[in-house]
């Protein structure tokens, strides 16, 4: 069960360079921004990364201003897991559970998720939050990620099942975002 306890976010490599050759990158940002935003607003940690980006470039403009007070993770493994910083922060948060979202669904995302439930993590995989340079890939790193453990999910399920309760404080705020 997701709860927001013991649980972080963790973005991948939604950068300047990659995302234009993504399959719909408008919806990519903008349920990133809505998961940033849920991750904010019900003290989720966030853990930022981005894929060698003196060559990649940083991660996109519509997303830096809501990541104001968080380091982004440079890496060259295609998997957060093989930087060592990455999994430090992991540990450092007593992380159980994971949401992740980001590009490419079959390579630095499927890598990721794969990696952190070997670490021995609950992984939620955004499905409407992650994309690869084509559709076919994208499913395909998708339907391993399922066969490897992770749930996957999407930005409004995840958004549900993290307030439980139209009583929640935070209920009319967030749900604003997915309207």
């Amino acid at each position: 069960m997701l709860t927001t306890e013991n649980t972080c976010l963790v973005i991948i490599d939604i950068q300047e360079k990659l995302l234009p050759v993504m399959a719909a990158p408008e919806q990519v940002v903008k349920n990133t921004s809505v998961l940033i935003q849920i991750a904010k607003a019900l003290n989720i940690p966030i853990l930022w990364c981005q894929q060698v980006s003196k060559a990649l470039g940083p991660t996109v403009g519509e997303l830096t201003p809501l990541l104001i007070g968080v380091e982004p993770i440079d890496k060259s493994t295609f998997s957060c897991c093989g930087e060592e910083a990455f999994l430090a922060k992991i540990d450092k948060l007593k992380a159980r559970s994971v949401i992740v979202c980001g590009i490419e669904s079959h390579v630095c995302v499927f890598q990721t998720a794969r990696d952190l439930i070997q670490y021995g993590l609950y992984v939620h995989v955004v499905a409407d939050a992650v994309s690869s340079r084509t559709n076919e890939n994208k499913t395909i790193g998708i339907n391993r990620m399922e066969k490897e453990g992770a749930v996957i999910t999407s930005t409004e399920i995840l958004l549900f099942e993290l307030l439980r309760d139209a009583k929640h404080e935070k209920f009319r705020e967030l749900t604003k975002l997915i309207k």
